[in-house]
């Protein structure tokens, strides 16, 4: 499916292929830099705290390359996702490296947008990219040339205070149920702390990142092995309604303003008890400096009618095929993404906040293995315990899980957020805001019938 190169058709990604692969064409050599020899690498990424500490480490790295600058340009991951969409898709050649996620890398490889990265990595031994945790590896690839490397990989997973849980006489199961989980919310909520916090605010990589996990494991999908949309099912009515009523009865108020960084904030501060998404959130949890450090516990995602409904998503980084710096870019992500930046976060950061889930060798590091001992086995257990192929009930024609690897999706999902965040804020029926996303989801699954 994603060898499908059909031209894209919504947003940004609408501009003619010619005019993309015209801009995107590039010679090997570096062209950037001043006269003297310097370069700066403009370097677009998410607002989260794994980046924010390759931002403070890359002092390491202009320190150890005289004359290189990483200027970085931190956004929320909806301005990034329309910022590096509209520079890649365009050519414009406003970054050197951009954080993308799994969902656009094979895509936007396939399209010529990207560095192919594959024999740059095979030729540098000590970077190891056979270490790269195969998963991810794989869902970076396009036709098995590497186009993006992990910078950390997640699978998601219930995250809960021990001590409140425990004082409620609550036991979490490592494999619960969604109604367990709602039964627990209820029983741990007070005016105080919401027994949980769960994404709403809109956008296909916020509300819906959690939400469709949920809709897969209530034995729904978006769409069925012939293109046509599901949206409209009764285990979409279902899932969705059990989400509001799951918000409304022991959420957080105002759930559409919440989305990954607002319910880890919650957690650490002692506002939201539970909290269901992405496994990386568990390092920042355990930091050295976080409150709730040591009290909290880890389960596998919450299930209805499948074994596991995690997701599987890394972050990456990679180098768009317009830089004018390609060699100084490359060296940058082979830094950022090398087994020797691993062990310099855990040194100069804390071993708690190595990124997970992109290389073997991290669970092997043994201060990793201590200091991650919380959350490090349940990580690699749910990523490798998830079907990407098949997540939910029936089959699917696409490889993905929260997400559909199709350049329509981001559209779509978008769109249909809105219409379920209007949902759980009491703007509109569950069934007005199905219908809506059914029809638009509709559009999207159009253009692969055949």
């Amino acid at each position: 499916m994603l060898r499908n190169k059909r031209a894209l058709t919504v947003g940004v990604l609408a501009l003619s292929s010619a005019l993309v692969l015209t801009a995107c064409s590039s010679d090997d050599s570096d062209e950037g830099g001043d006269a003297g020899g310097n370069v700066t690498l403009n370097l677009a990424t998410v607002n989260n705290g794994q980046m924010k500490d390759m931002e403070q480490l890359k002092t390491e790295y202009e320190t150890a390359n005289p004359g290189t600058t990483v200027n970085f340009q931190v956004m929320e991951e909806g301005d990034l996702r329309s910022a590096v969409t509209a520079d890649v898709a365009s050519g414009a050649g406003q970054y050197d490296i951009v954080t993308i996620g799994a969902y656009e890398t094979p895509q936007w490889g396939a399209n010529g947008w990207l560095v192919d990265l594959t024999e740059d990595l095979k030729a540098d031994t000590a970077y190891d990219v056979d270490d790269i945790l195969p998963p991810v590896r794989d869902v970076n690839s396009y036709e098995g040339k590497l186009y993006a490397v992990p910078f950390y990989g997640e699978s998601s997973i219930l995250m809960y205070n021990k001590e409140v849980l425990d004082a409620a006489n609550v036991t979490m199961p490592v494999n619960p149920t969604w109604q367990e989980v709602a039964d627990a919310a209820k029983k741990v909520n007070t005016a105080d702390m919401s027994g949980i916090c769960m994404r709403g605010k809109p956008g296909w990589g916020d509300l819906f990142a959690p939400l469709t996990t949920v809709v897969q494991t209530f034995g729904g999908n978006w769409y069925d092995m012939e293109w046509n949309a599901t949206v409209n099912s009764a285990e979409w009515k279902e899932a969705v309604t059990f989400y509001k009523t799951l918000l409304d009865e022991s959420g957080q108020a105002d759930p559409v303003s919440y989305s990954f960084n607002e319910c880890l904030t919650a957690l650490k501060e002692g506002k939201s008890a539970m909290w269901a998404d992405a496994s990386v959130a568990a390092s920042m949890l355990e930091a050295a400096d976080s409150p709730v450090k040591g009290k909290m516990g880890y389960s596998h995602m919450p299930v209805t009618k499948t074994q596991e409904s995690g997701w599987l998503w890394s972050w990456n980084l990679a180098v768009p095929a317009s830089t004018k710096n390609k060699d100084a870019a490359i060296d940058f992500v082979k830094w950022a993404t090398s087994k020797d930046y691993h062990k310099l976060v855990g040194e100069k950061i804390g071993w708690s906040n190595v990124p997970p889930g992109a290389r073997t060798s991290t669970y092997e590091i043994p201060e990793y293995k201590e200091a991650a001992a919380a959350f490090a086995p349940i990580t690699l257990e749910v990523m490798t315990a998830v079907n990407p192929k098949q997540p939910g009930v029936s089959p699917q024609p696409w490889v993905g899980i929260q997400y559909v690897s199709i350049p329509e999706f981001q559209d779509v999902g978008n769109q249909c957020a809105q219409l379920v965040a209007d949902y759980l804020a009491n703007r509109t029926s569950v069934d007005d805001a199905l219908a809506k996303c059914q029809d638009i989801a509709q559009k999207g699954g159009d253009a692969h019938k055949g």
